[in-house]
């Protein structure tokens, strides 16, 4: 199963964000969006390649990435 995942780039290979986004991609990262300004590359990949995707040079950090949904304004539930 996959998960969303960010990569946040540490600030040495800030000017090597899409060759890292490629290098992600061939460790089995879905790579759906790269923010090359500020470091951060957004996607999705199984669980079992977090360790690979972390071992990489260039990366900081591999994140879950965490999202909920609030419930419309008109619910009960606020």
């Amino acid at each position: 199963m996959h998960e969303k995942i960010t990569v946040t780039v540490d600030d040495a290979h800030l000017g090597q964000v899409a060759n890292l986004a490629d290098q992600l991609s061939s460790a089995g990262m879905h790579v759906e969006q790269v923010l090359g300004e500020v470091g951060i590359i957004t996607g999705s990949a199984p669980s079992e390649a977090r360790a690979a995707l972390e071992g990489l040079a260039g990366v900081s950090a591999v994140e879950s990435d965490n999202s909920f949904q609030l419930p419309p304004p008109d619910s009960e539930v606020q």
